[in-house]
């Protein structure tokens, strides 16, 4: 399996990009470098697809990976949020539930920045 080692050791990778992809799925839009916007795509579709799932086992996997937050004012957390309303809003489609927007080069060090976002559908 091939990815974008983001010059960290694999645990500082690995809470990285679970915290991104908890923020993603929290907010729906996270504004981050094109290359961790690359890596997190992928595990941000990897979860809508256990949410369409939606069995014990798929719950499971997801609340293993995506971090314990609350994600809106009802008290859902991330992972209830992920099944209850982001699976539901995808049941339809076959994958490419993300979208990357180019923003421009970060002020500092000049980084490509990109928005990524769930798509409306």
């Amino acid at each position: 399996m091939a990815y974008a080692k983001l010059g960290r050791t694999s645990a500082h990778r690995k809470g990285l990009l679970r915290d991104l992809t908890t923020d993603l799925i929290i907010n729906e839009r996270i504004e981050t470098t094109h290359a961790k916007a690359k890596e997190v795509r992928s595990l941000a579709e990897k979860m809508i697809t256990l949410g369409k799932r939606g069995d014990l086992q798929a719950r499971r996997r997801a609340a293993a990976f995506v971090r314990r937050e609350v994600a809106n004012e009802e008290g859902q957390n991330a992972v209830q949020k992920l099944f209850s309303e982001l699976a539901p809003r995808f049941e339809d489609r076959q994958g490419g539930y993300t979208r990357i927007l180019k923003v421009g080069p970060r002020r500092g060090d000049s980084a490509p920045m990109v928005i990524l976002e769930f798509l409306e559908d």
